[in-house]
């Protein structure tokens, strides 16, 4: 016998399921059943439910909320879950890590749950060395923290701790039980709140309780890469630049010059430890604290390397246009004035803004200032970032080299 509620669908509105797309929208609700010894009138926020055709065929079962997203959907065309359902997901997520040869000595920090990517939508864990951050963005996975937590230790050998860090994560309007910050599982008594991990050998200092995310940005170590590839002899500019992570690697790269800017001095003296920590006797790096569109007002000729990674400009589908603006007006004032020959590197993480979108505005920048430009490298989200293919929207990392006559 089915242990959850009932979504019943409209009639045709499973369409989307057969094709795995991991998401029910409200609207193709037709009617809830609920066990009859239920003590609510509904469905509660997070709670897992059977979903089924109007027809009475078995879905799937996910995770019910409320809002025009209603079901992540878990797993498809079962009643429910089996008992080791976490510790199956997590393990494969593992071994795709593990398969591509991501996971080092030189490498400890990683992506280990992507969300929709990983086929557990509304979650988001992130490894580093010994101490996994785990991210929830739905009530439901809010309420199975502890399996999960437990899961991961289970399945992972590296990891000790799991630390829940989802204070700005968590759907604002929901009535929330428990922590929203704080550790899960602590193994050792004396877990630094932050530490140093490694990413391709270089060393980041990673804050989990008062950094942005779960402390580092990870879907930008393989452009950071790319980056290091093209600095040697550049003046570089690394604007936006939060920890560093690119400044670093522009060092290691041979730049001559590098230059980090950002409006906040937490990320300045971030970034100013992270360079220290990897180039002790370095003086060819300085830090700025301010305003992006104030900095970049009079640099004319002075980088012939200019990185463009600002946060997210829209995060919801009603920014957008504000958003195509502000990428276009940064754009153009980098194209404008990087040196003959420069080179850029533009990123936008907006999932609302797709690819497309934002190759038209860098390309209205380009068009608005009458420069030469070239793509060389389009980029986005790596490895252990995965896109399910059922599920386009999560492709949001979007990025180009641009080489500027």
């Amino acid at each position: 016998m089915n242990q959850y509620n009932t979504v019943h669908l409209k009639k045709g509105k499973e369409e989307s399921l057969g094709r795995f797309h991991p998401w029910v929208f409200s609207g193709a609700i037709g009617k809830i059943l609920l066990d009859p010894h239920y003590p609510f009138d509904a469905p509660q926020e997070g709670e897992l439910v059977c979903v089924r055709s109007a027809e009475g065929k078995v879905m799937g079962v996910g995770h019910y909320q409320i809002g025009s997203i209603a079901v992540r959907m878990l797993s498809f065309f079962v009643a429910e879950l089996p008992e080791d359902f976490w510790e199956q997901r997590i393990l494969s997520a593992y071994h795709l890590r593990e398969s591509v040869g991501l996971i080092s000595s030189e490498n400890n920090t990683y992506r280990l749950i992507h969300g929709e990517g990983d086929f557990l939508p509304g979650l988001v864990v992130d490894v580093y060395a010994n101490t996994a951050v785990l991210q929830a963005h739905s009530i439901g996975m809010h309420l199975q923290r502890m399996q999960i937590a437990q899961a991961i230790v289970n399945v992972v050998p590296e990891v000790e701790n799991v630390y829940y860090k989802s204070d700005d994560t968590l759907p604002f309007k929901a009535s929330i039980d428990g922590d929203r910050v704080g550790y899960l599982i602590q193994t050792q008594t004396d877990v630094p709140d932050e530490f140093w991990a490694k990413e391709n050998g270089l060393g980041f200092r990673i804050d989990w309780l008062k950094g942005q995310k779960t402390g580092f940005f990870v879907d930008q170590r393989e452009n950071r890469s790319l980056l290091e590839r093209y600095a040697r002899g550049k003046d570089v500019l690394n604007m936006f630049c939060y920890s560093g992570g690119f400044s670093v690697y522009a060092l290691r790269g041979g730049a001559r010059v590098v230059h980090s800017v950002d409006v906040s001095e937490k990320a300045i003296a971030l970034v100013r430890d992270n360079v220290r920590h990897n180039f002790p006797t370095q003086t060819n790096h300085e830090a700025y604290a301010q305003e992006a569109f104030s900095f970049m007002s009079d640099i004319r000729d002075k980088y012939d390397l200019i990185i463009l990674d600002p946060p997210a400009f829209a995060k919801h589908r009603d920014a957008i246009r504000n958003a195509l603006r502000g990428y276009q007006r940064i754009n153009a004032k980098a194209i404008e004035q990087i040196r003959k020959g420069g080179i850029l590197f533009t990123f936008s993480c907006s999932q609302a803004i797709d690819k497309d979108m934002f190759r038209r505005a860098v390309f209205s920048a380009a068009a608005q200032v009458g420069r030469k430009v070239r793509i060389l490298h389009q980029l986005h989200q790596p490895q252990d970032h995965p896109i399910n293919i059922y599920h386009p929207e999560g492709e949001y990392l979007k990025g180009l080299v641009l080489y500027v006559e």
